[in-house]
């Protein structure tokens, strides 16, 4: 990162996935903190002259606020890699592996963490019988923010008739039930857990409207169940090689104790809209928005 005393940060937003919207929303809120705390912010929403405009551009940090595919999945962080230009979160290896929902079960196995059965299938051979037992959930290999999610309830008689959109090949595993529990890791510290209330499932509107769910942070949640939470999570960064801000979810039956917890994924670009999660955790131990914005693109470096 250049020794100038204003840097020139490109935040990196909007770009072709699903996330779009909640993209452009996060890099909005990243890059007004961000010229608030005294940097020279440029906006660039991510399109296929990404490599064109970076090099003409020439920032000294780009600030990766982009959800998804593309953004999240080790491609940008390999043109930026490419084009030697630090940039946040984590690097090629660990963004690819976290996107990847087979393989990151995988490293969180490897480490002794726990996670549930599931197995990837056809999308054919799903919509033809159930290959789980009842109730089970259907979603993409590689994709964040709930996005194509089918969940398969216990009494249903026939199995789900997936979305054209859906690719040919998709993850099917055991239905966790319990709440939602979720902790963001910041460089080496898990900063706090939060208990995410919904009406019913926290899917994609639930996550990012306003009203869509209400978080409880600090959860209000047994001792060791919060200290397995900031566990795992610090620990989930680590296996997957994370840098940076990441923050993995839990679903906890808490009618079986610890034995209830479950790791389900880890979110390398975590969202930074003013009804997120990671920066309402930064708040609660004492990291304001701006604060956050700043460590971020402090911590930004190539070779992640």
């Amino acid at each position: 990162m250049s020794s100038k005393t204003s840097p020139k940060v490109a935040v990196l937003m909007g770009g072709p996935s699903a996330e779009r919207e909640v993209s452009l929303s996060s890099g909005r809120e990243c890059a007004a903190a961000l010229r608030a705390t005294g940097y020279e912010v440029v906006e660039v929403d991510a399109g296929p002259d990404l490599c064109r405009r970076m090099s003409d551009l020439s920032p000294d940090v780009a600030f990766n606020a982009l959800h998804g595919r593309w953004g999240e999945d080790g491609c940008v962080q390999g043109l930026l890699e490419w084009l030697r230009i630090p940039y946040t979160h984590s690097g090629v290896l660990a963004s690819a592996l976290a996107m990847d929902k087979q393989r990151s079960k995988a490293a969180y196995r490897a480490e002794g963490l726990p996670v549930v059965d599931g197995r990837l299938a056809c999308k054919a051979e799903v919509t033809a019988r159930h290959v789980l037992p009842p109730p089970y959930v259907v979603k993409p290999n590689n994709e964040g923010s709930s996005v194509g999610v089918y969940i398969v309830h216990e009494a249903a008689n026939a199995p789900p008739q997936l979305d054209e959109a859906m690719p040919d090949v998709v993850m099917v595993e055991a239905y966790a039930p319990g709440r939602e529990l979720t902790t963001t890791v910041m460089g080496d510290r898990a900063l706090a857990v939060t208990d995410i209330l919904t009406d019913g499932w926290y899917d994609y509107h639930a996550k990012y409207a306003p009203g869509g769910s209400r978080h409880v942070v600090p959860a209000q949640i047994p001792a060791e169940v919060e200290a397995a939470c900031l566990d795992f999570a610090l620990r989930a960064h680590r296996a997957l090689g994370c840098r940076g801000v990441s923050r993995t979810d839990f679903r906890w039956d808490e009618t079986r104790g610890l034995d209830g917890l479950i790791l389900l994924e880890t979110n390398t670009q975590p969202g930074m809209t003013p009804t997120s999660l990671a920066p309402e955790q930064a708040a609660h131990a004492g990291i304001a928005f701006p604060e956050l914005c700043r460590w971020i693109v402090e911590d930004a470096s190539c070779n992640r």
